[in-house]
């Protein structure tokens, strides 16, 4: 099928909101659903009624080798199917609306395809959004012949095994890069067998009969959580253009969500309880906390940190103490809007190189990835030496400093988006965050 540019579509008239669809988002291999937190608050920018956006959870997002083995605290194919089919029927239900929208990313696109194809849901989905979906596999290799991402293996054989890769009635969109996608790359450097072609190129995430659209430049997580990315889904779904890219601020916005963790070392999106989690309001100029903490509270069973009222200019220090992980200090910038997935996931546990320095600091990108040389990226006024050339494939820095920078102003700059924070003791088991926005 011939791929173009992302160029216009047909305008129709605008709907009024009660006619606009649900909409059902999907976040990819190992994440979670506050990725989609700036494609909602764009959406609620827009007139769409935030009742009729919903993000979904998978329990365990992380894929298993081997689709077929079960796997602890990683999931199958088919469980991603049977949860994604759930929540259709709980929005739907929810909002009374006969059928809605699902958008997914990367692997969050795999449930799509298969509850609206293959499982009979097409009557209950009106668009089906697949960006930066490996729809061909991001290898299509002998080996590893039951992993989920093999265009060899079952599951993707199945799902492309038909005619067409769309159901009548269903309108699909691909969303897709140029080729500063990591896992639409045809060497295998990024599945470790560099110079072993993967079979696969930049046009794989695309499907017979959807319509196939190209965002040049934007790389894998980009393909979903970009502006760039938000103006398509938003005409594709809404038959007009966006009024706007950018977020409105509300007087006071109201966060909250979930602490989850990574037991093992294994990213689940189950709550973690008995976490106590702080919130401070910053000196945007310091970074130093301005008084006592804004709100204070240890999480139950169902991992729930919130809600806590801030204003939409101020920049925060939260602060998560969970069982089994250390105390992470995440730095982020200010909330324009609300928000109830502002999901906290502690950082990973310290390595031995960590535990030498006197405070270490992650950088860290979760709706995209740092492109050097793409991107302007500064880490306390240098680029981050693990930060590779080329097609994007880090979402995060590390800076570990010395005793005699505890406590002083540490900067992160992304292209518009900077960031400060303050390193703590490594010696007290903790490590700072500085998590981006954008």
């Amino acid at each position: 099928m011939a791929t173009r540019l992302a160029a216009g579509v047909s305008p129709a008239l605008a709907q009024p909101p009660e006619a606009l669809p649900p909409v059902l988002f999907l976040h990819g291999n190992g994440d979670h659903s506050a990725l989609w937190l700036t494609t909602v608050w764009r959406f609620e920018s827009n007139g769409w009624p935030p009742e009729r956006l919903r993000t979904l959870d998978m329990p365990d997002p992380l894929a298993r080798d081997d689709d077929a083995v079960p796997q602890p605290q990683r999931s199958s194919s088919a469980d991603q199917t049977r949860a994604a089919a759930a929540a259709v029927e709980a929005l739907l239900a929810d909002t009374g609306a006969p059928r809605l929208a699902m958008v997914g990313n990367s692997r969050g696109g795999y449930p799509i395809r298969d509850y609206v194809v293959w499982q009979g849901g097409g009557p209950r989905v009106s668009h089906a959004v697949l960006c930066g979906t490996p729809n061909h596999g991001v290898y299509d290799w002998d080996s590893n012949p039951g992993r989920e991402f093999n265009g060899r293996g079952p599951f993707l054989r199945r799902l492309n095994g038909g005619d067409t890769d769309v159901v009548p009635g269903t309108a699909f969109l691909t969303l897709r890069s140029d080729g500063n996608d990591l896992y639409a790359q045809p060497d295998g450097r990024f599945s470790g067998r560099p110079g072993v072609p993967t079979g696969v190129d930049a046009a794989g995430p695309e499907l017979r009969g959807a319509s196939n659209l190209v965002l040049p430049g934007v790389d894998h997580r980009e393909t979903a959580y970009s502006p760039r990315a938000f103006r398509e889904i938003f005409r594709f779904l809404a038959g007009r253009e966006p009024e706007r890219l950018d977020i409105l601020p509300e007087a006071r916005p109201t966060l909250n969500g979930r602490v989850t963790g990574t037991p093992g070392g294994v990213p689940t999106n189950r709550p973690v309880a008995n976490a106590t989690v702080e919130v401070f309001r910053l000196d945007p100029a310091t970074a130093a906390r301005q008084g006592e903490a804004l709100h204070r509270r240890t999480t139950g069973e169902d991992g729930a940190w919130g809600p806590v009222s801030v204003a939409p200019d101020w920049p925060l220090e939260i602060v998560v103490a969970a069982p089994g992980h250390p105390v992470t200090h995440f730095y982020r910038s200010p909330f324009p809007r609300s928000s109830a997935v502002v999901h906290l996931r502690p950082a990973r546990p310290l390595s031995e190189a960590d535990r030498a320095a006197g405070g270490v600091v992650l950088f860290t990108r979760p709706r995209g990835y740092f492109g050097i040389p793409r991107d302007v990226v500064l880490l306390d006024g240098r680029v981050p030496p693990n930060i590779a050339t080329g097609v994007p494939a880090n979402a995060t820095a590390t800076l570990r400093l010395p005793a005699e920078r505890l406590g002083q102003p540490v900067a992160g700059l992304f292209n518009g988006e900077r960031l400060l924070g303050r390193a703590w003791p490594v010696a007290e088991n903790r490590i700072a965050v500085l998590e981006l926005t954008g």
